[in-house]
């Protein structure tokens, strides 16, 4: 079947083009309702709106820019318009409108912020303090809510239901059965009378009624799902100063005036002014399509909502927010864009088709087959040009069951059953701590078979101390509390003032007192650890920091895994600091604090004392970080760059972050399931060959190898070399990069990695599952990732991958049991129209099967939970056959026996049931057929619980879905065929009959235990 698409067919799990979409969508050529077909799916329409702004914002800001420059060179000359105060902002204690204030950063007018007395000046005029943020008294917050507005975008309402039955009423083939409901009764009532002549007409509307109102409550329940979702998405936090106090606050809540504090990896969270900082800058590539990243100071303080800081940290002044910035614009626009619907979504809308183009060829075929007959019947009779009300009843009733063929055989719920598996793992998924960004994912993870993991914080715990150091060339242990006191009795005062400038300077981190006047520490866990370092060490943050003046700072990023600070201390003198990876600063050495604590040139063997020391404290696997200083005789500017060598070595510190619990079990999981682990960090060698070790990822026969060496391999040595890579230690993002570029297009692998940093957003993006860190990630990593785990534990993102197993695996048993009604109804309904001229499935019995294999059978089969044997098999890769082999055998064999049964029925039934002598033995024996077709789909929706083994009923009562769907059917069975005889064209069974509709269904599922045992 899939051999039979095409590669128009295809589309990635990620990143493919709106070409690509588009050319799929019109392949589509039988779809009964679009409006259901293409639910979920992308929106281009909204798309190409959405880059139509983003052109538009690109030449605005382009303008922009070149106005602003040119008005700094004229800006003396010019005197500015005069602004007046609109009244209710003067009313409520502001000097300046939010309008004023949204063209001032939009349209990046330093004309008008000088105008405004810069930032400062705009401060005063919304009202707020620039080191203490916004006080936090609700009714000033109200009323500046009222003013300004809030943080957030206008956003579609949500569907209610009887949008969902609006649209599910939209399905082409009900429309035509409903008309011929509606004439059915007219001619009905015409030349039967009422009630006799509407029964076939009520019974119809009835079915289509019902159709329409349990598929419209599933999709209905679908889409609260995929709101949830939506909603956990958006929960974005940023560091905010109100009242004095930084605290950590939701961006929905932010109101101009907010101080907010933005650091790398950051996104702007709305429209603002630059306070201070350094080395700001920022990619606003999401709003214009512009990739060159902007510098941002003093003299370019606009920071646009939407963009991302790409390098440095500052404080910025919230001015405008929510809909009144073009990101709000953007966004709203966005949303409705829709997610990129899934390989497997598109693939079964191709299967879709396929089958629905079969479907329509039998369906005209056995109208034409039966209308053939009825003429040659009344050419028999001589009645030819006779037409009565019953013959018209016949012709409708033929077409009716024409049009119900196409309802059962277009499969509109294969690509839906996608979704709705897809979000009920998502909401499952959410419970285990991961969040899916994009449906994509939660299928591709099942395929994936290489999982690249970062080492701190996702196969350790990220809880850091310093239980290790080497000060004065002195080892020391830490573990006890009292024995930092004891350090710092040794070594001398000139030393320790010298390291705790460096601690509390030299860092990203920032130690404030709370609202309960109690010190907390704030930043990465490896900063809050030296912090943490520095103050049992008897330093004080706020003195160290306001005992000399930041010159400049280069933050730490992955690339040069190092930071620096340049201080101008209080005699006027300049001093660089710099921490970072050991042997990076260690080699950036030139001379040494002695034990004496004296500098010292850095000899031979102090340097072969100090890498013994590191890769002892790695061996224990320990992170190691050195921290240097360096006078800077020469002078310094801003403009300079922070000295690479010449540093005096302060001392290393060993940082412990033990292994988080379950890892290692984890780790063994994925290797029972086909799924290879590798680390990749940033860490010294040693450690992560110590914790690798320790999580069972690194083997007997596997390699670890360091960053810098695998950059310098040729091709030919990376093809015998990547399959054993275990561990990359000092790598770099474009390290992790090329990595998994190669097992991706090279290998053929199916590869998820992990990330949290911003460097790591290529490599996130490169990959087929991009994994972020849901605590340390930053937002340009999260927005760059396919998944986000909320825990950034190693467990869950092997949980991940057993629900993306399992919602493969449910979507190949729905289509198995899908396929085999469609292949059974097709075959029954021509074979019999073209043998006796009737067919044993009417209409209203063809619709009730439809259900019954569509919107139920998706809800039973593809919300089956997983279960420990998914991670015990093979993972599928990049090329397996979605419908496979076992599959075939399955539907083929299911649809064999089905189709002999109700031959059999059909040719003997009257015989074996003594019905010939009976005035309405046609009706029993539909009857009987229908009972038993139905009895058929039950049991072997039971079978399609497994492909492979024997063992169905396990974990059956674990189900509640299935069980609720299966009880549901049986109980809608026995009514329609107990009491709505008239409607459905069914009439009362003996208990004999319906003991023998059971049976015939029961034997079905030792056939397919049968079938499991026959090899393919």
């Amino acid at each position: 079947m899939e051999n039979l698409l095409s590669d128009k067919w295809e589309v990635k799990s990620k990143h493919s083009s709106e070409e690509v979409l588009q050319r799929w969508r019109t392949l589509c050529g039988v779809v009964k309702n679009p409006k259901r077909r293409f639910r979920f799916t992308a929106n281009l329409s909204k798309r190409y709106e959405a880059a139509a702004i983003r052109k538009t914002n690109q030449e605005k800001l382009r303008i922009a820019v070149l106005v602003s420059k040119a008005a700094l060179h004229f800006i003396q000359g010019v005197k500015p318009s005069d602004y007046t105060v609109p009244k209710n902002v003067q009313e409520a204690g502001f000097q300046i409108c939010a309008d004023e204030l949204g063209s001032i950063v939009e349209g990046h007018d330093v004309k008008k912020l000088e105008f405004h007395g810069w930032v400062s000046g705009i401060a005063d005029k919304i009202g707020t303090s620039v080191t203490n943020g916004l006080p936090t008294d609700n009714e000033a917050l109200k009323c500046r809510e009222e003013i300004y507005g809030i943080n957030e975008f206008t956003e579609a309402e949500s569907k209610g239901f009887l949008v969902f039955v609006w649209e599910a009423l939209q399905d082409m083939t009900l429309m035509i059965l409903g008309v011929c409901a509606f004439v059915s009764l007219i001619v009905g009532i015409a030349t039967e009378g009422w009630p006799k002549g509407a029964h076939d007409g009520l019974g119809i509307v009835a079915s289509i009624l019902l159709v329409v109102f349990v598929t419209a409550g599933s999709d209905y329940r679908q889409s609260l799902q995929f709101n949830d979702l939506d909603k956990e998405k958006k929960k974005i936090s940023i560091q905010v100063t109100r009242n004095g106090y930084r605290q950590k606050m939701s961006i929905y809540e932010l109101l101009p005036g907010d101080v907010v504090h933005l650091s790398i990896g950051d996104q702007v969270p709305a429209d603002g002014l630059f306070l201070s900082g350094f080395s700001v800058l920022i990619d606003e590539s999401s709003l214009t399509g512009e990739s060159e990243p902007v510098m941002v100071g003093a003299e370019n303080p606009f920071l646009l909502s939407g963009t991302k800081v790409q390098d440095g940290s500052c404080k910025m002044l919230v001015t405008t927010v929510g809909m009144k910035t073009q990101w709000g614009k953007l966004m709203a626009t966005l949303s409705e864009g829709g997610d990129d619907e899934t390989p497997l979504q598109v693939k079964l809308n191709g299967v879709a088709t396929i089958i629905g183009k079969i479907g329509l060829f039998f369906a005209v075929v056995t109208f034409a087959v039966l209308v053939q007959k009825m003429i040659s019947h009344k050419w028999q009779e001589g009645t030819t040009l006779s037409w009565s009300g019953d013959d018209a009843l016949h012709l409708l009733e033929y077409f009716a069951i024409a049009v119900t063929i196409v309802v059962v055989a277009v499969p509109e719920g294969l690509p839906l059953a996608v979704t709705l598996s897809l979000a009920f793992a998502m909401k499952k998924m959410m419970n285990d701590k991961a969040l899916v960004r994009h449906l994509a994912a939660c299928e591709t993870m099942g395929s994936a078979t290489t999982i690249c993991s970062d080492k701190t914080g996702t196969l350790t715990t990220n809880h850091m101390t310093v239980v290790k150091s080497c000060i004065c060339m002195n080892v020391k242990e830490l573990s006890k509390p009292s024995d930092a006191s004891v350090l710092r009795s040794e070594i001398p005062d000139s030393v320790a003032k010298t390291l705790l400038q460096s601690i509390f300077n030299n860092t990203g981190g920032e130690v404030v007192v709370n609202k309960d006047g109690k010190c907390e520490i704030l930043g990465t866990p490896t900063e809050m650890a030296i912090l943490e370092f520095g103050l049992s060490l008897g330093g004080n943050f706020q003195e160290e920091r306001q005992a000399s003046t930041l010159v400049k700072v280069e933050p730490f990023n992955s690339t040069k895994k190092r930071m620096g600070v340049v201080l101008e201390l209080p005699e006027g003198r300049l001093r660089a600091h710099t921490k970072g990876a050991s042997e990076i600063i260690l080699a950036a050495c030139e001379k040494v604090v002695n034990s004496d604590g004296e500098v010292v040139p850095l000899d031979k063997q102090s340097i072969n004392h100090l890498n013994a020391t590191i890769d002892q404290f790695a061996s224990e696997a320990l992170r190691t970080l050195c921290l240097a200083y360096m006078e800077l005789e020469n002078g310094f500017s801003e403009n300079d760059a922070i000295p690479a060598s010449g540093y005096t070595c302060i001392g290393i510190i060993g940082i412990k972050d033990p292994v988080r619990p379950g890892v290692k079990e984890s780790v063994a999981l994925c290797r029972s399931a086909g799924v290879t682990v590798r680390m990749v960090t940033g860490d010294n060698i040693n450690t992560a060959k110590a914790i690798a070790r320790e999580c069972g990822i690194l083997t007997d026969d596997g390699i670890a190898i360091e960053g810098p060496v695998f950059r310098e391999k040729s091709m030919e040595e990376l093809l015998e070399l990547i399959p054993k890579i275990q561990v990359m230690a000092r790598s770099s993002p474009l390290d992790k990069h090329t990595l998994v570029k190669h097992l991706r297009t090279t290998f053929n692998e199916v590869v998820a990695v992990t990330g949290d940093g911003t460097n790591d957003a290529p490599a996130l993006h490169e990959a087929d599952i991009g994994l972020a860190m849901g605590i340390a990630g930053t937002e340009v990593a999260k927005e760059s990732a396919d998944v986000i785990i909320l825990d950034d534990n190693f467990s869950t993102i092997v949980t991940v991958a057993k629900w993306g197993r399992s919602v493969y695996v449910n979507i190949q048993k729905f289509v198995q049991f899908q396929l085999t009604v469609n292949i059974v109804a097709l075959i029954v309904n021509f074979t019999s129209a073209c043998m006796t001229g009737t067919a044993p499935l009417t209409a209203v019995q063809l619709l009730w099967v439809n259900m019954i294999m569509d919107t139920l059978g998706a809800l039973a089969l593809a919300t089956e939970p997983p279960n420990d044997e998914l991670m015990k098999r093979p993972p599928v890769g990049r090329k397996g056959n979605f419908i496979s082999a076992v599959m075939w055998r399955n539907i083929l064999g299911q649809s064999l026996y089905q189709f002999l049964v109700i031959w059999f029925l059909q040719a003997y039934g009257k015989t074996i049931f003594r019905l010939h002598g009976s005035s309405d033995s046609d009706l029993v024996l539909n009857t009987l057929i229908f009972n038993s077709f139905v009895f058929c789909q039950l049991f072997n929706e039971v079978n399609s619980r497994e492909m492979e083994k024997a063992d169905v009923l396990e974990g059956i009562l674990d189900n509640s879905v299935f069980v609720g769907v299966l009880g549901a059917t049986v109980f809608f069975q026995i009514i329609i065929v107990e009491y709505l005889g008239t409607f459905a064209n069914t009439t009362p069974l003996t208990i004999v009959q319906w003991f023998f509709s059971l049976c015939i269904g029961f034997l079905g599922m030792p056939i397919a235990v049968f079938l499991k045992g026959i090899p393919v």
